[in-house]
Parts: structure tokens; sequence; C-alpha cells
């Protein structure tokens, strides 16, 4: 060893901070900075807020809850957790698709984090005040050149890899710690000088003020869950392997549902307050997405006074959020593979990585492939994981045996019989309903051959998940004997 410090079998969280810093770097992602603050004020500003907090207790926390015991109890990463829980059962070798769709979806994130990556090193470079910039050629010669695109991906990867290759406690804990304070910091700081700016109150009003018209309609509701669920991360598998690294008093509830959902939202809300009081202030289009962030925003920062140091703490701040949700992604794979293969975590890295690296050159080449991938991931692929992981609990563990001997388990908040119907009936019920909407609303648009092709994907992925895992795998007598072994009850 390295060092002189006593190492358990298992990797565990140093500090419950470290752990809680990891949650939050995991689910705070690019969505964060640009799609909340738009959709909240394209669906009745405070009117949707309401139904997002409202859902978010009813659901994604109850959710998280559930995801993070599973693997504080296994103690393992996904296909260890379904292995433990119904053993030889071909439900376990569905553990293999949650997997396959984080490598599926860290393939085209990678990307997104070179292009913030790239974004961060030109505003320590000061580019975007060079005499004559222009924010969008800058944008368009970026995006429509394969050699910056696809040579940032590399370095992408290089970065995650070097990361996680020092583990769990002195690779990720020691990066989330510092970054995480500094993204918060830095939104905090560019709250306050958008707050300033003449106008930049209207901004606020746009997001915030109810427009109770809203209230009954569907579509309102369907975008808060799709928000509440999928910027909280539930059932992608990050939790589950997360959590596997918390020791067996470490409070669940409270960090793994409460904490993560609500500092989640937390930051969410901190990029509503740093963003569009600036894009009122100078009046950009606030529905332009990625747009908004690369070209308008870029424009924006020459004109504010110590513009410099505003543009490197956001983008610096940007490339934090993103990076550490890549950490995350990338981790349920490090995990599965280190414990399913002969293969050390370092060499199991390498692996992963450069595995991702490889299905990634399509979407480091093509903005045009990486949507395609987003479209098919973001509505089959996360909801299929989520339903896989929900169901596990709520109907092969039970959710009443899993809230009495480990989810109650030396926490200060008291979980009721009330969640055994949300983990068991609601979570399943509502992700259904997401992944049925999306289906049917696709059918007869431009997306209808990419939502086919989605489907199609999950199907095959799932058949062959199934037998990969029946016929390939070859548990090892240690893990055999391990499957019927119901630790805590």
């Amino acid at each position: 060893m390295p060092d002189s410090e006593a190492r358990t079998a298992r990797e565990e969280w140093g500090t419950r901070f470290g752990f809680l810093m990891a949650m939050l770097g995991a689910m705070v992602g690019a969505g964060n900075i640009w799609r909340l603050p738009y959709t909240t004020g394209q669906n009745g500003g405070g009117v949707f807020l309401l139904a997002y907090v409202l859902l978010l207790f009813l659901i994604a926390i109850p959710g998280l809850m559930a995801e993070t015991m599973l693997g504080r109890y296994t103690q393992k990463g996904v296909v260890g957790s379904f292995r433990e829980i119904v053993g030889d059962d071909l439900y376990s070798g569905l553990s293999l698709v949650v997997v396959l769709v984080n490598v599926g979806v860290m393939s085209y994130y990678a990307p997104v984090i070179g292009w913030t990556m790239y974004y961060a090193a030109n505003s320590l470079l000061l580019t975007f005040f060079q005499s004559g910039f222009e924010a969008a050629a800058f944008w368009n010669s970026f995006t429509g050149s394969p050699v910056l695109t696809v040579g940032t991906h590399p370095v992408t990867m290089a970065a995650i890899a070097v990361v996680l290759a020092f583990g769990i406690r002195r690779g990720i804990e020691r990066v989330v710690k510092y970054l995480i304070p500094f993204l918060i910091v830095a939104l905090v700081a560019v709250s306050i000088r958008g707050l300033t700016l003449p106008g930049g109150m209207k901004g606020l009003a746009f997001v915030f003020t109810p427009d109770w018209s809203h209230l009954l309609r569907g579509d309102t509701w369907v975008a808060a869950l799709g928000q509440a669920l999928f910027s909280t991360g539930l059932g992608w598998g990050i939790a589950l392997t997360y959590g596997s690294y918390l020791r067996k008093y470490d409070d669940v509830p409270l960090g793994g549902g409460v904490f993560t959902a609500v500092g989640n939202t937390s930051i969410g809300l901190l990029a509503i307050f740093a963003v569009f009081p600036v894009v009122f202030a100078f009046g950009l289009e606030p529905a332009s997405g990625a747009q908004l962030t690369f070209v308008s925003l870029v424009k924006v920062f020459p004109k504010l006074l110590g513009g410099q140091a505003w543009a490197i703490v956001f983008f610096l701040g940007f490339f934090a959020a993103t990076f550490t949700s890549g950490i995350a992604i990338t981790e349920v794979g490090v995990t599965t593979v280190a414990e399913e293969t002969r293969l050390s975590r370092t060499q199991s890295v390498a692996a992963v990585v450069a595995t991702i690296w490889l299905i990634g050159l399509p979407s480091a080449y093509s903005s045009e492939f990486l949507g395609a991938m987003d479209y098919v991931f973001g509505n089959f692929g996360f909801p299929f994981a989520t339903l896989t992981i929900i169901l596990l609990v709520g109907w092969k563990f039970g959710p009443e045996r899993a809230r009495v001997i480990d989810v109650n388990r030396s926490t200060d908040l008291y979980v009721g019989r009330w969640w055994n119907g949300i983990v068991k009936y609601v979570i399943p019920v509502v992700i259904a309903f997401i992944l049925g909407y999306g289906a049917i609303n696709s059918i007869g648009t431009e997306n209808q051959t990419l939502m086919m092709g989605g489907i199609a994907l999950m199907v095959v992925l799932s058949l062959g998940s199934v037998l990969v895992m029946k016929f390939v795998s070859e548990p090892t007598p240690t893990e055999s004997t391990s499957s019927t072994v119901q630790r805590g009850d």
C-alpha cells in the first residue's frame, strides 16, 4: 500500500460531506444550467415550480432513498446487487441493461463535457475579449471542426480516467469536495452580478411570476415530472453505485434522498438567478438552449464590468458541473467491471473509459448523431433503467423489508409505511406513463423513426443482456454463496 492508511476490503466514502458532494456532482449537470430556467419559464413560472417541488417530494426523494438503500444493503454495484437480491433469476439479466444505458449516455455526454472544457480554457485565455471576436462564428467554427470536437473527446475521457483510477476516496471524493462548492460559489457570484444589471429583475419575473392557467394543463405536470425524475438521476444506477460505498451507519433517507434532491433543486434555482437576469438585461432569447450558453452569454460577458472574471467563473463552474456528472456516470460501469471480472480497478477504469471513448467518436464528430443518441437514451434508456431498478426494490426485495432492515437504520428521518406504496406502485406507474407518453407523442412527428429505433434498441439490449448474464457470466463460488445470503434481516 502506498500509504499507511488501513483499508477495508471495499472502499468507503471518507466523510458524509464527500458522499453528499459526490451525489450533487452526479445529479447537477448541463441540464440544470440551461434546461431548468427555460422549462420553468415556459410552463407557468411559479406554478411549474410548485408542481416540480410537489413531485420531487412525492416521487423523486422516495425513489432515491430506495436506490441508495439497495447499494448500501448489498455493498455491490448494479449487477452484483441484482444478483444478490434475485439470484440467478432471469430478472438479474436486466441489470446489465442499466450499465449499458450508462455507457451509452456517457458516450454522447463526454463530447458535451469537451465543449465546456474548451470554453473554460478559452475563458482563461480571454479569447472572448479579443478584438473582432464573434461568438456565433466561434461556436460554429468549434462545432464544425472535427479536429476540435473529436480532439477534446479523448482529453475529457483521460481526465475522468485519472480521477477514477485513484478510487472513491482519493479520487472522486477529493475532486468533488472542491468542484461542487466552487460551482455553487460561481453561480452565486454570477447571480449577484446579473441581479444588479438594469432590467435583470425582469428575468426573475419571467420565471417566477405564476401563470395559474398552467395549473390544470397536462403538459405542465408532465414537464415537472420529467424534471423531478431526470434532473435527480433517479434509477440510473448512480445512487445505487455511490450508495454501495456508504458505511452501514450512514443516513440514507437524509443523505441519499432529501439532501440530494433538495441540493440539486437549489443549484438549479441558482442557475435561474445566474442566467435569466443576464438574458433579459441584454434582450437575449431565453429559449435557445445550448446556444444560450455558448453563444448568447458569451456575447454578454465583454459588456460587463469585469467581464473577464465573470466569464472565467461561469465557464469553470459550468465545466465542474458537467465533469462531476461524467465521473459518476462512468463509475457505474467501472464498479461493475471491477466486481464482475478479474480486472483490477485501474484495468477496469481503462477498459470502461476506452469503450466509452470508442463508441463516443460518432457523437464527438456529429452533433446530429449526438442529438439522436440523446433522444433515444433520454426518452427510453433512462426510463427503462429507472423502471428496472425500482421494480427490483418494489417487487423483488420488498419495500417493507427494505424500510425496516435498512432505510430506517441509523437515520434522523424516520420513513413510515407511506413509502411502501410509492415505491411499489406510484413510481413504476409514473415511469411506465412517461415511456408510453413519449412514444405516443412522437407518432407522426420527425422523431417517429427515432422512437421506433429507441424501443427496438431497448428490446435488443434486454434480450442480449439476459442471454449474456445466463450463459456467459460464471459467478465465482464466493459469489454463488453470497447470492443466497440475506443480510440484516
